[in-house]
């Protein structure tokens, strides 16, 4: 049964099962995989994931159900499941149905030409970039991996109230780990390309750029242990943004879980941070038109001038806060309930260079990769203690890659410590991004 006519049809049921308002949520994902060995498909995935939540309101509860199925059987049994689970809810705030915003963008984040590329010319654009590699160097010993995901979503909101809204999106990541070998020394480096163009992507850029990424980690060398200025690469400094993103969830402050509680409109980081969550942002991964509420995604200056504007809300947690949603509510997939997460959510560039942070520095350590976030990281006091690799910088200039390093501090301290921000803007797959930082110091410990 066609996804309209189902929609239809749970929809009139539930309103002579006894539900008031209802909504369903409807998600379709597909995902193309493979991986290439010595110019062989090493691996061939092709998976596709779909179903649809329902949510009503029955004797003033709001119940839940899914299914995968779109037939008469699931119709029952999704209105006897949200029944029975109303009836256990006990909790004194229940969610309510959304009745729409004024006004919602109807951006299209679907690339129709990434989608028309076959699979044949993917896995041999794949197999050349591994040939490039490989020949690169006689140093390269060899491709721990190297890996094409093709990613698709498509989503459709409709509820009891009239409101409809559907969206969707795709990209294509390319993910390489390069193992280099030099006398009695192995090191190995990882290197991300996504895009929603595949015409952009050049084989010999890729190739260049993940074999340098490895073969720079070769000579490490040990240094002291104290404190450093540290430029925190665009990618590095992503992935640190990405393990403490929740504390900027109202639901998570609420709680009593994050230290920004109570801390909307005073200073939160230094004068030249700015951190926005931005739904149409053309580079971006986890671009949607509206949230998983259905209220109308916009851009969001989370943290402008140091000073926090807002955190990022539900309806729920906007009602108790007394001040209208951000649109951020978000289903994990269609089975999830509902949580808060941003969209494609980043410290906005300024105009130095990456080069340009390294040659202002008489002394300092480049932070490549970090190791151990979830486990070396507490999101509710922010402080970190974690493995680390990078460089030595030395009279403006790289001197050596350094052996693997601790570096620790605190999230809260960092963001106020931000001296120079780059221009190289890095957003990840899971929509958060960072250009390259300049922190006036953090502890390092080298092994």
């Amino acid at each position: 049964m066609k996804i309209e006519k189902f929609q239809e049809m749970l929809m009139g049921n539930g309103l002579s099962h006894g539900f008031e308002d209802m909504e369903i949520y409807y998600e379709k994902s597909k995902r193309f995989a493979c991986d290439v060995y010595k110019g062989e498909l090493d691996h061939y995935e092709t998976a596709e994931d779909g179903g649809l939540s329902f949510r009503g309101i029955f004797n003033g509860k709001m119940g839940y159900a899914y299914t995968e199925k779109f037939d008469l059987e699931s119709i029952s049994f999704l209105l006897e499941r949200a029944k029975a689970n109303a009836e256990t809810i006990e909790e004194e705030e229940q969610d309510d149905i959304f009745s729409g915003s004024d006004e919602y963008e109807e951006k299209d984040f679907y690339s129709e030409a990434l989608d028309a590329v076959s699979i044949p010319d993917k896995i041999n654009f794949l197999k050349e970039v591994e040939h490039k590699v490989s020949e690169f160097d006689p140093r390269i010993a060899s491709l721990n991996y190297c890996k094409l995901i093709e990613q698709s979503k498509e989503r459709l909101l409709a509820n009891s109230k009239g409101l409809v809204l559907h969206d969707r999106m795709n990209y294509l990541a390319l993910v390489l780990s390069v193992v280099v070998k030099q006398e009695e020394e192995t090191k190995s480096g990882f290197t991300v390309k996504i895009t929603k163009d595949f015409s952009k992507l050049n084989p010999d850029e890729i190739a260049k750029e993940a074999a340098e990424e490895a073969l720079s980690y070769l000579g490490e060398q040990s240094i002291p242990s104290k404190k450093y200025p540290i430029i925190l690469r665009k990618d590095a400094a992503a992935d640190l943004l990405n393990t403490f993103t929740s504390v900027f969830s109202a639901e998570v402050a609420q709680k009593g879980r994050s230290l920004l509680k109570d801390k909307v409109g005073e200073k939160i980081a230094a004068e030249n941070v700015k951190i926005v969550d931005d739904p149409f942002y053309d580079e971006g991964f986890s671009s949607r038109n509206f949230d998983g509420e259905g209220v109308a995604s916009k851009v969001c200056n989370v943290v402008e001038n140091g000073t926090l504007n807002t955190l990022l809300h539900n309806q729920k947690t906007a009602k108790k806060a007394g001040v209208e949603s951000t649109g951020h509510a978000y289903k994990p997939s269609y089975k999830g309930t509902l949580v808060i997460a941003p969209s494609n959510f980043y410290i906005t560039p300024s105009e130095k260079t990456y080069d340009e942070l390294v040659e202002s520095q008489n002394e300092a350590i480049i932070v490549t990769k970090l190791s151990g976030l979830h486990s070396g990281a507490d999101t509710v006091s922010g402080d970190f203690s974690v493995a680390a690799n990078g460089f030595y910088v030395k009279d403006g200039k790289v001197e050596t890659p350094v052996k693997q390093m601790t570096i620790a501090g605190n999230f809260f301290d960092l963001l106020k410590n931000i001296q120079e921000i780059g221009s190289d803007l890095y957003v990840s797959s899971s929509g958060i991004g960072s250009p390259s930082l300049l922190l006036k110091e953090l502890s390092v410990t080298v092994e």
